[in-house]
């Protein structure tokens, strides 16, 4: 692909990502400035972001500005509930402290092509300190322009006052060990103080931490006494997916796991990916992976926070144009968005899509997800294909609404994988 068709790309990108709004509350990047937002839990790099109430674990978060010099920036946290639309509490309800603090933690990037500030932050501290469980939104915005959003984090904090049992099967109501996954679980809330688990409980479940194709429970099909089972509905029913992909770009000297080539052409550093072809008609192949999960990682290097350069990274996907539907790359390193910045683009001379990704040196997980157009969830069948020994990390979280509350509790989460 040509250099004029990657920057026609990347600039349409910084344009939409300018002239977007940031009133959702989805993670995200809104300023093309700033890039490789990584939030997990404090002690495990990569995990879930999710810590214990009152436990002293904490939410690491992580991010760099592509910039020369250092921004002055601070945060704010808003308590959501569990559609992550913003709780009816005030800040002192669900906060110890001002809901107002700077980021004082930042380096400045070494021997690097692309100058930049890594940035990180840790929740709780001594500035703000959450007092409730349930999601929490993380907002980043210069000191002196506090209404333009730069980037926004998700984590959640859980009581885990609920215990959570779930099993998943390929021998699904749809099919048998065909195309298809299907979970079944229990929940025990003997000890959360729930006094109506028919109504008052809202179970949400993330496949691959993907939002387009999370289930929503809000009845349970029967109970017995504190256990109250989901079972044999359709929002349990996952479509099975494949394996990551996975590429490597760990080094501008030699090529990594799935690149082709590696070129310069100044400011940066280009790496052509090998080229992806579908996999729906291929017979399934085992690889162990992150789940779309992505690792900043320089082969040479102590600090790759600081030390991993900036690459120009082209994905190519060779197979005929699709009628009615886009398709998007879809990791972490896209925050998970069906959206301008992570559409592919269909180049007919070359009979295949492509995109042009800013991406940190590290190894990568992703896939190709198909859209139909005016639809908001993506199918992984028509190019990864379904297959029902894939390895799938559900994510299940239990919210706690009794009538008349203000808020979510979030009072349990369990994580199970398929194919084992």
């Amino acid at each position: 692909m040509t250099r004029r068709i990657a920057a026609t790309i990347m600039t349409i990108l910084a344009v939409w990502n300018l002239c977007h709004s940031a009133t959702d509350t989805r993670q995200g990047i809104f300023d093309p400035a700033f890039r490789s937002l990584q939030v997990w839990n404090a002690d495990t790099p990569m995990s879930i972001p999710v810590i214990l109430l009152g436990s002293g674990e904490r939410i690491a978060i992580s991010f760099d500005e592509l910039a020369e010099d250092r921004s002055y920036l601070r945060y704010s946290l808003i308590h959501c509930n569990a559609d992550w639309q913003p709780s009816a509490l005030v800040e002192s309800e669900y906060l110890n402290g001002f809901n107002v603090a700077e980021i004082d933690d930042f380096a400045f990037s070494r021997a690097t092509t692309a100058h930049y500030v890594n940035y990180r932050i840790t929740v709780p501290n001594e500035q703000i300190m959450p007092m409730v469980s349930g999601n929490y939104l993380l907002r980043v915005y210069r000191e002196d322009d506090p209404e333009t959003i730069l980037l926004q984090a998700r984590f959640m904090i859980t009581e885990q006052s609920a215990g959570v049992d779930a099993e998943v099967t390929s021998r699904t109501d749809t099919d048998y060990n065909r195309h298809h996954q299907q979970l079944s679980l229990t929940v025990d809330t003997e000890r959360a103080g729930v006094r109506d688990p028919f109504n008052d409980l809202y179970v949400v479940i993330t496949q691959n931490g993907r939002e387009d194709n999370k289930a929503i429970l809000q009845k349970p099909l029967r109970i017995s006494g504190s256990r109250s089972y989901y079972e044999h509905q359709k929002e349990l029913i996952f479509p099975a997916g494949n394996e990551y992909r996975r590429m490597e770009t760990v080094s501008t000297r030699y090529p990594g796991m799935h690149v082709a080539e590696i070129g310069y052409a100044a400011p940066y550093y280009h790496i052509e990916l090998e080229t992806d072809y579908p996999r729906n008609e291929s017979q399934y192949l085992y690889d162990q992976t992150q789940h779309g999960r992505f690792l900043v990682r320089e082969y040479n290097s102590t600090e790759p926070d600081t030390e991993a350069d900036y690459i120009v990274t082209h994905f190519r996907l060779e197979m005929p144009e699709l009628s009615g539907a886009d398709i998007f790359l879809d990791g972490d390193f896209t925050q998970r968005r069906l959206d301008p910045g992570s559409r592919m683009i269909y180049d007919r001379a070359e009979g295949a899509y492509i995109s042009v990704q800013m991406l940190k040196q590290g190894a990568y997980n992703y896939q190709y997800l198909v859209v139909p157009r005016g639809k908001e969830t993506g199918m992984t069948a028509p190019v990864e294909g379904d297959f029902y020994q894939t390895v799938n990390e559900y994510c299940i979280w239990v919210y706690h609404r009794p009538p008349l509350a203000r808020y979510d509790r979030l009072i349990g989460g369990a994580t199970i994988m398929s194919g084992r």
